[in-house]
């Protein structure tokens, strides 16, 4: 029985095949049995566990030995998630190995450790759709650094730009999410290993050193103080998944309006087969950009449930590591889809240049106006050019008249014509300022961006 987003027949399409696997019920428990096993080896390392029972748990730690079915009946029966698992274990590895099998270590242990490794694998997911968006939209950047169109604030026609400019702007923006979450990955999700407190009571002065070997054999970074009450690491990266996907919906309703009808100047890949309408057969929605909408704003409405996961009392709550558990798949699930869903929308993207110099001339000239005020400038001082092009700009909005018929009527003007410099203005590629340079440069700095390790692995510690 499929019940949910992420598995329906209707919405299962919308989310990232791999990212589903990484978090599904047999990875999630194999990742439990993965961090089990490197407990073991790390404490058979330093004498706290034989050697032996060690190497019968990591031969054991196999998620395809267990029946999921059987477990889900057994976990509902104890209300509890993990002792089903231990007991299943515990018969697969025999006397005496069994005995050593979790040994100081707590269930939440467990799951942290477990859900770093996920986040981990998702992470590498996630940057690498990532790296596929923006390079694709580096490419289209370049094609279209000198392709004119109207720069728009508050709704309406501003400035003339370059739509590789405009791109360009997409790019950095996304490129400081990369950043920000390669930055934050590993000290966000550590390996925790501190016992039932976080305290390291049951194995004392060996269970740092315990916690440090294992994280460097699953390629994590030790807790260090493994506080079972503290998920502000955590909520570090998850709220910088919500600003990548701040930056996702930004980038996908840009495009929804781009490819307005009334607009056209862009427009997401369509197939012959793709529908939008069960009774308009003439639709072509966006309809891309605007499953990467949803998917941004499904991912943001959870990030403050994981801010609130974060309020924890005592020393362990499980009304709030619930919340967390429960919470942290979903929202990895999410931000690979979003990634994912960005490079398949940017690499189909479909530019209608035609369309971008017809919306140019909407305004009859009038988006030049900033053009042609800092020419009069050198005449008459800012000050002056600008009350003189507001009274122009004004009747030409006013009246219909065309705005290079206005300039014409100023004083300074109406008698001997308008200079050519001015009329040189009226050109809107002319007035593009930086737009193809930044827009190299931006592609350039961030194509030269050192690759970005998902995972710093740290060297294996030195026994004491």
């Amino acid at each position: 029985m499929s019940i949910g987003m992420f598995d329906s027949f209707v919405t299962g399409h919308w989310f990232s095949n791999d990212a589903k696997r990484l978090w599904s019920d047999r990875a999630t428990l194999q990742a439990w049995l993965t961090v089990e096993a490197a407990l073991a080896q790390a404490q058979a390392e330093l004498g706290l566990i034989p050697g032996d029972a060690a190497r019968t748990i990591g031969e054991k730690a196999d998620a395809q030995c267990f029946d999921l079915g059987r477990l889900a009946e057994e976990i509902a029966f104890a209300q509890h998630p993990l002792v089903p698992v231990l007991h299943r274990f515990e018969a697969l590895c025999g006397e005496p190995a069994a005995g050593f099998i979790h040994w100081g270590a707590t269930t939440q242990n467990v799951f942290d450790t477990a859900a770093a490794l996920q986040m981990v694998q998702t992470h590498a997911l996630l940057a690498g759709h990532l790296d596929a968006a923006i390079g694709a939209l580096g490419e289209l950047a370049l094609r279209h650094r000198l392709t004119v169109m109207p720069g728009r604030t508050h709704g309406q026609h501003a400035l003339p730009m370059s739509f590789g400019l405009k791109l360009a702007g997409w790019i950095d923006e996304l490129d400081r999410n990369r950043a920000r979450l390669a930055e934050r990955l590993a000290p966000s999700f550590p390996a925790c290993m501190g016992g039932a407190i976080g305290s390291f009571a049951a194995t004392g002065a060996a269970g740092r050193e315990v916690e440090a070997r294992l994280a460097a054999r699953l390629g994590l970074q030790p807790a260090g103080l493994p506080m079972r009450g503290s998920f502000d690491r955590a909520a570090d990266y998850v709220t910088a998944l919500g600003l990548l996907a701040g930056t996702a919906q930004k980038i996908a309703q840009d495009l929804v309006f781009l490819q307005r009808t009334e607009v056209g100047e862009v427009a997401e890949a369509f197939h012959h087969g793709k529908v939008g309408s069960s009774t308009m057969a003439h639709k072509r929605n966006p309809s891309t950009a605007q499953l990467l909408a949803s998917l941004a704003r499904l991912l943001r409405g959870r990030i403050p449930l994981a801010l609130e996961a974060m309020v924890r009392m005592d020393e362990g709550d499980s009304s709030a590591t619930n919340v967390a558990d429960t919470l942290l798949p979903e929202i990895a699930i999410l931000a690979v889809s979003i990634a994912e869903t960005l490079g398949r929308l940017a690499r189909g993207l479909v530019v209608d240049v035609a369309a971008m110099r017809r919306n140019l001339g909407l305004s009859d000239g009038l988006i030049t106006s900033e053009a042609v005020m800092m020419r009069l400038t050198r005449r008459m001082g800012r000050h002056q050019a600008h009350r003189a092009l507001y009274d122009a700009a004004q009747r030409a909005q006013s009246d219909g008249v065309p705005f290079e018929a206005a300039l014409g009527e100023l004083p300074a003007f109406a008698a001997r014509g308008l200079p050519d410099d001015v009329r040189q203005a009226l050109d809107p590629a002319a007035y593009l300022g930086e737009s193809a340079a930044l827009t190299v440069e931006t592609v350039e700095r961030v194509n030269a961006r050192p690759p970005l390790s998902p995972a710093p692995r740290p060297k294996p510690p030195r026994a004491p």
